[in-house]
Formats: C-alpha cells, structure tokens, sequence
C-alpha cells in the first residue's frame, strides 16, 4: 500500500512540477521533485533493508523527505501566482500518517524481541 500511494504521489509531483516549470517556476519545481519522489524511492529502499535498524532508517529519511515538500508545497499554496497544491497536501498528510505508523511500529516490534 504505501509502495503504491508514494509512487502515485511521485507521479503527481512530477504533473505538478510539469505545470509550475510551464510558468517558469523553475526552482520550486526542481526542489519539488526532488523531495517529493524521493519519498518514495526511500520506501521502496527500506524493502531491501539489511536489518531492522537500517528498515526504521529508510523510513526515517522518507520522513524528512515528506516534511521538505510538504514545506515545498506550503510555500506553493501561499504564492498567489501558483497552481493550488492542495491535492497533493492531501494526499501527503495520508501518506506522512503511514510512515509514522510504520515507524513507531517497527521501533516497537524491535523492543518486543530483545
């Protein structure tokens, strides 16, 4: 599941990153895509973890990654000459709660087995 949403999301980021550079908003959009499939490129990494500390790490980084473009995608919203983001907010407050849960629950299930 969230392999699938963070790919999806990466996809829309690159749509939105698309129109913004359409209106020369080149840095922005750069900035954009490359925290915003980054996410994604960090979960699908975490699925080859050698171990359950380097798993929770993976998870970790694609934390930041959603707290920079959601950072990113706030600043869009606030610029008046920029295409509403708010589409892509939501779906990442979905895809920010996820990882949180699989990061707590993992730290968790780790303390379960020592």
């Amino acid at each position: 599941m969230i392999l699938t949403l963070t790919l999806d999301f990466a996809v829309d980021i690159i749509l939105y990153a698309e129109e913004l550079e359409a209106l020369r908003k080149y840095v922005v959009a750069n900035q954009l895509l490359k925290s915003g499939t980054s996410i994604g490129a960090n979960v699908r990494e975490a699925q080859n973890a050698e171990s359950k500390a380097d798993f929770i790490h993976k998870f970790k980084i694609a934390a930041k990654e959603v707290e920079e473009t959601e950072y990113w995608l706030l600043l869009c919203n606030r610029a008046p000459s920029y295409p509403s983001p708010s589409h892509l907010q939501e779906k990442l407050k979905s895809i920010k709660r996820i990882i949180s849960k699989i990061i707590i629950s993992s730290k968790y299930k780790g303390n379960q087995e020592e």
